[in-house]
């Protein structure tokens, strides 16, 4: 964070951060969709996969 800190100052900004956490967070739901859906999101998809911007050839597979 201190690179986007220093770049924000440079350019006449502050890292703006809450003082409080909003009273509707409910903790408990935050915490199941990070055990859920954050390591589906998290996966990423494959660095290479066969295929052909052509449409008149298709890649081998």
């Amino acid at each position: 964070m201190a690179g986007l800190d220093l770049l924000l100052h440079r350019i006449g900004w502050s890292v703006q951060v809450p003082s409080r956490k909003a009273t509707e967070r409910d903790e408990a739901k935050i915490a199941a969709w990070k055990d859920e859906q954050w390591p589906v999101i998290k996966r990423g998809r494959r660095t290479w996969a066969p295929g052909s911007a052509s449409r008149t050839k298709p890649a081998r597979a």
